[in-house]
């Protein structure tokens, strides 16, 4: 059965997308199966992949089309994505509306969930139907939280969330960890910002991912940090994480 991760904070411009994209790739580097399941309109997963987007997950949850219509290959050996677009919004006023269980994203999964050995969920930064099923459908919550107050606070505010879906809907994941990203141990900010995480949360906050302009040239390229250059400081950080997904989840 796959082990099913959220990639979440309720704070944009965290680095969600770039944590999913590499996660997924740098675990079928390690010989493991990745389906990434992007829940945001901005569909960015399949952007920094270089595939185009399409409204993936609106076919699979609201024109309810069979799974295996809508997964799609990233041209990359064991990686596999539900893509998404501006109607993932539509589809969660519509799911809204009609109350949808909070299941109904675990739901629809059960038919690969033996396919895969990881799903990773990259969700839209405010909370919502979609990103609450996605976060009940997750065994491991890992929130990416850059290294400044207003992320930080997205952190809490999620923390507070995760404990409600325990309360009202008996959720069983647990939280994988706290990354913080866009770190510059140069800047007084980064440093007291990552003291303050690691107060609050302790050994729940993992090793940083420095700001790199590599990082953003990947995205330019429709490539991954180990596409892009697997030697760099960024793609051992990311292996780092890696390393500790596969140790936390075996």
């Amino acid at each position: 059965m796959a082990v099913n991760i959220a990639i979440a904070n309720q704070k944009g411009g965290v680095g969600k997308s770039t944590t999913a994209v590499n996660l997924g790739h740098g675990l079928t580097g390690k010989g493991k199966t990745v389906l990434i399941v992007d829940c945001d309109p901005q569909g960015q997963s399949a952007a920094l992949l270089g595939i185009q987007q399409e409204p993936g997950l609106f076919n699979l949850l609201i024109a309810e089309m069979p799974i295996n219509q809508v997964i799609r290959s990233t041209n990359r050996k064991g990686l596999d994505i539900i893509p998404s677009d501006k109607k993932t919004a539509s589809a969660q006023v519509t799911l809204a509306a009609q109350r949808t269980p909070i299941t109904y994203i675990q739901d629809a999964l059960k038919p690969i969930q033996k396919k895969y050995d990881y799903v990773i969920f990259d969700t839209a930064p405010s909370i919502g139907d979609i990103m609450g099923a996605a976060l009940f459908a997750a065994d491991y919550v890992l929130i990416p939280s850059a290294v400044d107050f207003l992320s930080s606070d997205g952190v809490i505010k999620l923390m507070d969330t995760l404990r409600d879906i325990k309360k009202d809907y008996g959720w069983t994941g647990k939280l994988l960890g706290i990354i913080p990203t866009f770190y510059d141990g140069s800047t007084r900010e980064s440093q007291a910002i990552l003291n303050e995480l690691t107060e609050k949360f302790k050994d729940g906050v993992l090793n940083p991912i420095h700001r790199a302009t590599i990082l953003r040239e990947c995205a330019a390229y429709g490539q991954t940090i180990f596409e892009f250059d697997k030697d760099s400081r960024s793609a051992q950080e990311y292996i780092n994480l890696i390393d500790y997904v596969l140790e936390v989840t075996k």
